[in-house]
């Protein structure tokens, strides 16, 4: 019930400062994240869709992705290890357009120091059907232009629960769990 509040309480505030158009994020406010605290850049979630021209992404599916973003960026920041920066729309559909992260020479590096992070991360989520998905979690250092954090788990089932739940488990388990992360 309290956590329901809190965001509640989040959610109205982001909602007024999106009315009255005060700056958001730490680029806008100038906020740097405190010491010990990692800058992350979330790069996108990207969706493969192993049978496309069968079974057509669909707006559930492009739904969950927005979801599990900010699950992650949640989980994260609620940590007190890590302050993700302010990506827009624009920059995730440059990447989105680029070649795949991680399999780009080391684009996500470029856009991780083009975007001032310390660190970046993305998702991938394959889906081969409705029963059977695969959720991947990715976190590079920018600076040392190395892999962090490289983790998978097997999602069953195509629902926002089913999704939600695998994250969950993954950050919880393995991400925050992992020594030096």
């Amino acid at each position: 019930m309290i956590r329901t509040a809190h965001n509640f309480v989040l959610a109205a505030l982001l909602a007024a400062a999106l009315h009255v158009g005060l700056p958001t994020g730490i680029a806008a406010a100038g906020e740097a994240p405190a010491p010990g605290v990692k800058s992350v850049a979330f790069l996108l979630v990207h969706f493969q869709n192993d049978n496309e021209e069968l079974e057509p992404t669909s707006e559930a599916e492009r739904a969950r992705m927005v979801s599990i973003r900010e699950q992650f960026k949640t989980m994260m920041e609620d940590s007190g290890r890590y302050k993700f920066i302010d990506v827009t729309d624009a920059d995730r559909a440059k990447f989105a357009a680029g070649q795949q992260l991680g399999h780009c020479a080391g684009c996500e590096f470029d856009y991780g120091k083009a975007l001032g992070a310390e660190s970046v991360a993305w998702i991938e989520v394959q889906k081969v059907s409705n029963l059977i998905m695969n959720l991947n979690v990715y976190m590079s250092d920018v600076a040392g232009r190395k892999s962090t954090f490289v983790h998978s788990v097997d999602i069953r089932g195509n629902t926002d629960d089913s999704w939600g739940r695998s994250l969950s488990y993954l950050v919880k388990n393995y991400l925050l769990g992992a020594p030096g992360q």
